[in-house]
């Protein structure tokens, strides 16, 4: 400003700048486009690509991560983000895509790659290609959440033991009896003692205090070591209670 009010004119040219005195210096003049010598190169020969090579390039080359974003949002209907987050890398976006296969349930399995496996990974400096878990062993503990087999709970507790172990889901669950509870009959008697234990909830509740309800489930879960199935509790205390 102080250049063009006292009448100077604006060079076009490179400058330097010393910390020191915070001031500006020229370097060189800047060059204009005619001064590169723009013109075409005389000694080139001409380069003819056939349709049929260009072809081969297209189908040798593997799916870009801006499609495979664009694909995972479409196909498997995961947030915008959760998509960059699984594209970082190649290795990372197939895992997910065996875990989701193998599970069914695309965006659970994003949920479990994303949080609780690259949680431990991370954890332990470890890449997704040292992952001690395989995508198909995460889908399927994915998959007996959705079959009802396992609660979330339980798949909790189950996880760092596959993750410790390279154990699958199934194994850890038959041989720690981690299955999840999902016999009326069985309930039967745990859902009356927590009601008998509880007379003080039972009242709020029957007084109108539906909320108290979460307590009493979670009295049945406790002494169920977590391995009942939380929905059908939910319904017998309700049907016992109403």
């Amino acid at each position: 400003m102080e250049l063009i009010e006292g009448g100077g004119k604006v060079r076009q040219e490179t400058r330097l700048f010393s910390p020191n005195t915070g001031e500006t210096a020229p370097m060189r003049s800047k060059e204009q486009a005619h001064d590169y010598r723009y013109f075409p190169e005389p000694d080139l020969l001409p380069l003819r690509i056939s349709a049929e090579w260009l072809e081969r390039c297209r189908a040798s080359m593997p799916e870009l991560p801006a499609s495979r974003r664009e694909r995972f949002t479409g196909q498997y209907g995961l947030r915008e983000y959760d998509a960059q987050v699984l594209t970082q890398t190649r290795a990372l976006s197939d895992y997910f895509e065996q875990a989701a296969r193998a599970s069914g349930d695309a965006k659970q399995a994003a949920n479990w790659v994303m949080g609780d496996l690259m949680g431990a990974l991370n954890g332990d400096g470890k890449s997704i290609a040292e992952s001690p878990i395989r995508a198909e062993q995460l889908g399927e503990l994915i998959s007996l959440i959705a079959q009802g087999e396992l609660s979330g709970k339980l798949a909790k507790d189950i996880f760092p033991k596959m993750y410790a172990t390279g154990e699958s889901a199934s194994a850890i669950m038959e041989r720690e009896g981690l299955k999840q509870i999902s016999d009326s009959s069985a309930l039967e008697a745990i859902v009356a003692e927590m009601i008998a234990g509880n007379p003080k909830q039972v009242e709020q509740y029957r007084g109108g205090r539906t909320a108290v309800i979460g307590f009493l489930v979670g009295q049945v879960m406790k002494a169920s070591r977590g391995q009942a199935n939380p929905a059908m509790v939910n319904e017998m205390l309700k049907a016992k209670l109403g």
